[in-house]
């Protein structure tokens, strides 16, 4: 059973593996994170834990028994009671309704870890499994994301008030 499991420093060689193994397939939904991403990785990986140290981002990882990464869960510009969710799945975990469990969850852990009341998160307008991952989750689109939220692309923004919806 795939556990929610927050991101710390011994996860990075499992996180470099996910994120080569699908940078074609994530890809296809959002921009490319570039070759400069892998180069650096490291020197990223340290900083995205001293975010979360500081408590400016909370990062979660959906990890298989055997170790493998199936998917990140991230909660960043934390701040007055709301944060901005980005995710993304392993191409042979997604259209099995793991993102949308892990999505709930990482819900649950926004109101009863961090204090959170409302998650905001972007999606590309062609992404339309991400799009049935957040409403099934409780967010509703709220309006346009510019596309510089997006990597270039044009998308929606969606919102879940925690405490009003399960």
């Amino acid at each position: 059973m795939p556990e929610l499991k927050r991101l710390h420093a011994g996860h990075a060689p499992a996180v470099l593996a996910f994120e080569l193994a699908n940078r074609a397939y994530f890809a296809a939904s959002v921009s490319d994170r570039g070759d400069e991403f892998f180069d650096e990785f490291a020197d990223r990986y340290r900083a995205l834990l001293a975010e979360q140290e500081a408590g400016i981002s909370a990062f979660y990882l959906l990890v298989a028994e055997d170790g493998s990464v199936l998917g990140r869960f991230n909660l960043y510009r934390l701040g007055d009671g709301t944060a901005d969710l980005g995710y993304r799945v392993a191409q042979h975990a997604a259209g099995r309704g793991v993102a949308t469990a892990a999505v709930r969850d990482v819900c649950r852990l926004a109101v009863a870890r961090h204090g959170l009341h409302t998650l905001r998160a972007a999606t590309s307008r062609n992404n339309a499994a991400s799009q049935r991952v957040l409403i099934k989750a409780g967010f509703v689109p709220v309006g346009p994301a510019d596309p510089a939220d997006l990597g270039g692309k044009p998308g929606i923004w969606y919102q879940h008030d925690l405490l009003l919806q399960p």
